[in-house]
């Protein structure tokens, strides 16, 4: 059985981590680079770093950042946030970065996601998916309700939807699916499983599970009953709610399996 993954993922803005409730009332809360050192020495196995500068010197500082992430870290790095044009994608790609994420560019245009995937390969390639249930609850059957997909953080939404979205992307050759409710995203009450599951069924490749994560029971839930391949969380790391040698400690004992 392949070692499910745990990602610290960490916002970045004008070269620091920052973190708030959607992207409003951001704080400094460490240095990039110590700060993903220290993860993978504690035993992340991925980092993921999303830049949500809006101005074009704040891009310029994070692909100066993702060169030194490059040179100062030795576990596999995903950067994303802002990359709108498959130039966007293969700078930030011959900076260092190990993956890049896209997101609102590939709902926009989906041909970037091949683009990218044929001059770089798939496994370079992560599609970053937020969706929202069509009514704004969080019912039992949650897979029996439409997820619409959103762009921009959450907040336009469209007319696509998640499952169909997801197989297009892995057909347009995502080599990886990053999938985040905007119901549950910040609440800290544990992932949608059931829809993770069912996302499952239609996709071939590894799907991350992002949002929701509160304690180590809804990480242990949605990696085994939501069979997600890995699970992907900011605050809990950040602020020390949960340290990943405790977490993954905590995993074995119930039977997932993970790298040490």
């Amino acid at each position: 059985m392949l070692a499910k993954r745990i990602i610290p993922c960490l916002d970045i803005k004008n070269g620091q981590t920052v973190k708030g409730i959607n992207f409003e009332g951001l704080r400094e809360v460490g240095d990039p680079v110590e700060m993903g050192a220290k993860y993978a020495a504690e035993g992340a196995d991925e980092l993921v770093y999303l830049d949500i500068s809006a101005s074009l010197e704040g891009r310029k500082t994070f692909t100066e950042l993702v060169t030194r992430i490059s040179e100062k870290i030795d576990i596999p790095f995903t950067v994303g946030g802002g990359i709108s044009t498959y130039e966007d994608g293969a700078r930030l790609l011959d900076a260092g970065a190990d993956k890049i994420s896209i997101n609102t560019a590939a709902v926009n245009n989906p041909g970037l996601i091949t683009e990218l995937a044929e001059k770089y390969g798939s496994q370079f390639v992560v599609v970053a998916i937020d969706a929202r249930l069509h009514d704004g609850t969080q019912p039992a059957g949650e897979t029996d309700n439409i997820w619409h997909i959103t762009t921009h953080g959450g907040k336009h939404s469209t007319d696509k939807e998640l499952f169909s979205w997801a197989r297009e992307a892995q057909e347009r050759g995502a080599g990886e699916i990053l999938f985040t409710s905007m119901n549950h995203d910040g609440m800290k009450s544990g992932y949608p499983c059931d829809t993770f599951a069912e996302l499952d069924k239609f996709l071939q490749i590894p799907i991350i599970a992002s949002g929701g994560a509160g304690n180590v029971d809804h990480i242990a839930d949605v990696l085994t009953r939501g069979k997600a391949d890995a699970a992907l969380a900011a605050s809990i790391f950040h602020f020390g709610e949960i340290r990943i040698p405790d977490l993954k400690e905590e995993l074995v004992k119930r039977g997932i399996t993970v790298r040490i």
